[in-house]
């Protein structure tokens, strides 16, 4: 049952006077900072560049440093701790999203949009857990963090393509069949509805199995590896082109609002053993979060500040923000768009309208995010990273993010004050998440 309370703190008045707008959520599966042409990349990105310049380059976007974290807080507006998600959802886990939890899919239907999500889920791994579970009104892609690019199972072998709530056989790469999927959807749907689409690809993750002519265009890397992630993150930037076509052959691209973002920061490199039986890697050199710090699954820069293109021509935002704007502040701000007259009262972000602008903004909450390896809080321009253990004290790292973005000098011995200030609220967020999570700590 989708809530009808709102927050005493959140208002759903915005400065935009339109129709509902439509919504086009594209998501990249471990896309790192220097991935995209865009950020000087080797990787040819041109429909992406394309989006970012007649759109607004977001450059302060703060996501999770795994997959589930940040579909889940995403699709709840609130973080994926409190639901005990801090980790991939994998194997034959059984875990899944609450139900007691209204989704932006559920909040969306309720106000007649018509909602689909072609692609990734991995927020439960059963069909009875997917996505129709959570107010997604047609779904087709798969349910598991990740699938062999042709046979479309799991790296155990399990099932995991399917379409509304039912596993199906289908020929084809995953990129090139949710491309399609996606432009059938645009093609089919009433034209006087409004719908919200996510369209959750699985490149650039592994395993990476590109065809010969997207390889081709990377001969000049000279690391196998690297050349295959070139190729995925090029196939897939082709697909987003064609959907974006069709929006305007649609005459929906005026008002449909596009959200492309990666669900986390690049991978430095698989070594698999017996996933896919041993038929695909090793891969020594994914993706490239450059200049930022580390890979995939900590809580550093890396990780957790990720590409991120919004466009909308009549909120006629462009050029790029360095405001702070974090996964969970999307659901409360579509919402606002969607002309709800109430945010269900578990949302915890923020409506950022005010912040997709090239012009300086703070905003109100600080950004708390939690791993299964640390966990971070940032109040701008700091961020404190806190590392436990299972015996001994916790480690903290303090750093001015804006004047270090790589996060080189670890100020914590220089600043005990504002350690002190922001452990208080840390230690205040981590207390309202659920007392146990999907992935506890092993050191």
């Amino acid at each position: 049952m989708v809530s009808v309370s709102c927050k005493e703190n959140h208002s759903t008045k915005s400065e935009v006077s339109t129709d509902k707008p439509n919504f086009l959520v594209i998501i990249a599966d471990d896309a790192g900072w220097n991935d995209l042409g865009i950020h000087g990349s080797e990787i040819k990105t041109p429909t992406l560049d394309s989006l970012a310049a007649q759109g607004l380059l977001l450059e302060r976007y703060y996501t999770y440093p795994t997959c589930s974290p940040a579909r889940a807080s995403f699709l709840t507006g609130r973080p994926a701790s409190r639901m005990g998600i801090v980790a991939p959802i994998s194997g034959r886990s059984e875990l899944n999203l609450l139900d007691s939890i209204t989704t932006l899919p559920q909040a969306l239907g309720a106000l007649n949009y018509n909602t689909a999500l072609m692609g990734k889920w991995h927020l439960g791994l059963k069909p009875e857990s997917g996505p129709e579970a959570y107010g997604f009104d047609f779904s087709y892609g798969f349910l598991h963090g990740q699938l062999d690019q042709y046979a479309h199972t799991y790296k155990n072998g399990d099932s995991t393509w399917y379409k509304n709530g039912k596993f199906i056989t289908e020929e084809g790469h995953v990129t090139d069949l949710l491309t399609a999927g996606a432009i059938h959807y645009l093609d089919t749907l009433n034209p006087e509805k409004t719908f919200y689409l996510q369209l959750a690809y699985s490149a650039p993750h592994i395993p990476l199995q590109e065809p010969q002519e997207w390889l081709e265009q990377y001969s000049s890397i000279a690391d196998s590896s690297r050349r295959a992630y070139a190729a995925a993150m090029s196939h897939m930037d082709h697909g987003i082109g064609k959907v974006l076509q069709k929006l305007k052959q649609t005459q929906r691209a005026e008002n449909t609002i596009i959200l492309f973002i990666s669900d986390n920061g690049a991978q430095e490199q698989w070594i698999p053993t017996t996933q896919y039986e041993g038929k695909y890697g090793p891969n020594y050199t994914l993706g490239s979060n450059l200049p930022l710090r580390d890979f995939k699954t900590s809580n550093y820069e890396g990780p957790l500040r990720v590409p991120a293109i919004f466009s909308w021509p009549k909120l006629n935002a462009k050029g790029s923000s360095s405001n702070y704007i974090n996964v969970s502040d999307w659901m409360p701000t579509f919402l606002q768009w969607a002309q709800a007259t109430a945010i269900p009262p578990s949302v915890e972000g923020e409506s950022v309208e005010k912040l997709l602008t090239s012009s300086p903004s703070a905003r109100k909450k600080p950004i708390y995010t939690r791993g299964h390896l640390q966990e971070s809080l940032i109040v701008p321009p700091f961020k404190l990273i806190r590392t436990r253990h299972l015996e001994g004290q916790a480690d903290f790292e303090l750093y001015d993010i804006e004047s270090d973005p790589s996060e080189t000098q670890n100020i914590a011995l220089e600043q005990p004050k504002k350690v002190d200030e922001l452990k208080v609220i840390l230690k205040e967020e981590f207390s309202k998440d659920t007392p146990q999570v999907n992935v506890e700590l092993k050191h």
